[in-house]
This record gives structure tokens, C-alpha cells and sequence, in this order.
């Protein structure tokens, strides 16, 4: 067994230190207002945790606060063209949540008169809504007693514990550990094992005199919290190579496509590439035309690296079918994820 001594985590101290240091976050409802009776809104709690999801508290803030004006509320979100939606999540990474978030407003909808469902079971029935968020909904917005165990509760757990073995090895049981820990005030507690993680227990430090959890924790005990969680063995990740064509007419505007509705990237905007494979063949342009290389682009995806030669040309407008034209002007408000941003950036088009 991974954990010889899974004691329970002191959760009245870290309650108490909630109380005095809880961030304060747009979609978050302060300790000092749960005790008044004002109770967390599921669409903003269900937005902020989709948003987090691989991504820093720093990036989301301005998407949650630009989403929370577009679309107030699970209707709004739910009405508004899934291309908008696609288009305001530019940058933020992973665009399958985009789609999910759209799916799932429409489900609640749909399916539950705009009332998302007070329990993590009937939260994980709903599009692209997993075991973290279905946990960290119910728990925070319904206070159900359910274990919330992300990446920074990951790694407070396994400096808690001293877990000899990566912290994929030992899933079950830490949760387990943390679900054994939940008071009645589950909401709070979940976000103040985030705080935590976020602000005392980091990455690459431990201020373990301000833990409020420090007596109990194995690793600070034994001098060494930064050692923990133990990292698994690194593996490679494939390398695949393309080419990237970024067309111009002879005003400026710049050609872009809609790529198909399954798979990475489903329905972004693109401009055209080649096939992206492990070994680069000579490139198969799209029209004749004067083409100059621009360098290369490196973008690393989950499961592969992917480096794209750029290429760029003036062509005439009627030559294309299937896209558009975009004004330099309007590509800020195209539907570009990061890497073909980088794509026109290298080809000189901020």
C-alpha cells in the first residue's frame, strides 16, 4: 500500500485559515458571505472550473469576466452560436472544452429547465462534465461531501503523506484519504485545499511554517516537502511535421478555413496545411504562386510536438473556394487557436 498512514487531514484548521485567507475570485463566493446564506452560482462555478482546466488562475480571469458579459447566465451561453463561443475561447487552449461547455449549456437547457443538478453523479451525466468538476460543482455550490482532488491537491496530498510512488500510482487511495477528511462545510474545504496548494504548498516551494496542516504532514517532518510528489518517468512525445500556407490578395487579406467538426482543433479557424506526419515531404503549395518560406513553428500539443514550415504567397481571391477573407485588422477576432496565431506571426501578420 501507498499510504501506510492515511490520517485524516485537520480540517477545522484549514477552515479557520479559510476564513482569514481565502483569494478573492470573480466567480467565487468568500467564506465570510457563505455564512451569511449567499450561495455560489453553479453557471459561474461550472464556467470557472471548465476555464481552469490546464490553464492558470492569472489566464482565466479575463475569459471568465469577458464570457460572464457576453453570456450571463446557462441560457445565454446555451443561445449563442457555437462559433462565438469558439471564437471568445481562442487562447485559452484545448478547444474540445469549448464545444463540451457549449454542449453541456445546451443539455442544461434542454434537460433541466437551466437548473444544473445538485449532485456530482447527476453533474457527470452532463456533456464533457468529469469526475473533478462534477466533484468541485457539488461540492462548493451544494456543499454534498464529496471528495475534490486536482492537480494542487495532488501534490498538498502527497507531501501530506510522503507518497513514495508517483501520485498516478496512488489515485484510489488518496482520494479515498481526502474523501475520509470532508467536514459539513465541503464547499469551503475543497477551495481551501485548492488555496493551499495554490499559495502555501507550490510547485517548487513550501512555506510549511504558514500550513495550516503542517502537523500532520509526513514530508514536512522529515525536512524534505519539495521531494514530493515523485515525479513519473518522462516519455518522449512523437514529433510530427507539416507545412503551414499563409495566402495573401493583393489587399492585404489573408485566406482562412473552418477546420473539420471532429478531431484536434474541430471547427477553429486555420489557415491551409499539409497533412501533418512523422516525416516532412517536399510541400504540395495550394496555388501556383511566388512562395517564400518564413522559418518554422514549434507548438507542442498533449501527445505530440509539431513543428510547421511556414509559407507565405500572394494569390488572386477568386482562386479559393470553401473559406474566407480576413482584413489583418479583424484576425484578432477570428476563431485562431494559438498555434496558427504563432503560424501568422511567423509569417509577419501580429
Amino acid at each position: 500500500m501507498p499510504l501506510s498512514d492515511p490520517h485524516p487531514i485537520d480540517a477545522q484548521s484549514i477552515l479557520a485559515w479559510y476564513d482569514d485567507h481565502a483569494r478573492d475570485l470573480p466567480w467565487r463566493i468568500s467564506p465570510a458571505d457563505r455564512k451569511r446564506g449567499i450561495r455560489p452560482d453553479p453557471y459561474r462555478v461550472w464556467l470557472s472550473e471548465v476555464m481552469l482546466q490546464q490553464t492558470t488562475v492569472a489566464a482565466v480571469k479575463t475569459y471568465f469576466l469577458r464570457f460572464t458579459s457576453l453570456w450571463p447566465t446557462v441560457f445565454d451561453l446555451a443561445a449563442a452560436p457555437l462559433d462565438s463561443v469558439l471564437r471568445e475561447w481562442a487562447g485559452l487552449g484545448y478547444y474540445a472544452r469549448a464545444r463540451n461547455l457549449h454542449a453541456c449549456a445546451v443539455a442544461v437547457v434542454r434537460d433541466h429547465a437551466g437548473v444544473f443538478p445538485p449532485t456530482a453523479a447527476g453533474l457527470e451525466a452532463l456533456p464533457g462534465i468529469g469526475a473533478y468538476t462534477s466533484a468541485a460543482i457539488a461540492a462548493i455550490c451544494f456543499d454534498e461531501p464529496v471528495a475534490v482532488l486536482d492537480g494542487n491537491l495532488d501534490r498538498v496530498l502527497a507531501r501530506y503523506y510522503a507518497l513514495p510512488v508517483p501520485v498516478r500510482d496512488a489515485k484510489p487511495q488518496l482520494r479515498a484519504a481526502l474523501q475520509a477528511s470532508v467536514p459539513a462545510r465541503a464547499g469551503d474545504f475543497a477551495q481551501a485545499m485548492m488555496d493551499l496548494g495554490a499559495t502555501i504548498c507550490a510547485p517548487r516551494s513550501a512555506l510549511c511554517m504558514l500550513c495550516p496542516i503542517q502537523p500532520g504532514c509526513v514530508a514536512m517532518r522529515a525536512g524534505a516537502p519539495t521531494l514530493y510528489p515523485i515525479k513519473p518517468q518522462k516519455t518522449e512525445k512523437p514529433v510530427r511535421r507539416g507545412h503551414a500556407f499563409v495566402m495573401q490578395d493583393a489587399d492585404g487579406d489573408v485566406y482562412l478555413q473552418s477546420r473539420p467538426h471532429k478531431g484536434l482543433l474541430a471547427g477553429m479557424t486555420e489557415v491551409p496545411t499539409s497533412v501533418w506526419a512523422a516525416d516532412l515531404v517536399e510541400p504540395a503549395y495550394p496555388l501556383v504562386g511566388d512562395w517564400r518560406h518564413r522559418g518554422q513553428v514549434v507548438h507542442v500539443f498533449t501527445h505530440f510536438r509539431l513543428e510547421l514550415e511556414v509559407w507565405s504567397a500572394l494569390v488572386p481571391p477568386d482562386a479559393l473556394e470553401g473559406g474566407w477573407w480576413s482584413e489583418p485588422g479583424a484576425l484578432k477576432g477570428e476563431a485562431l487557436p494559438t498555434l496558427f496565431r504563432k503560424v501568422l506571426a511567423q509569417a509577419g501578420l501580429d
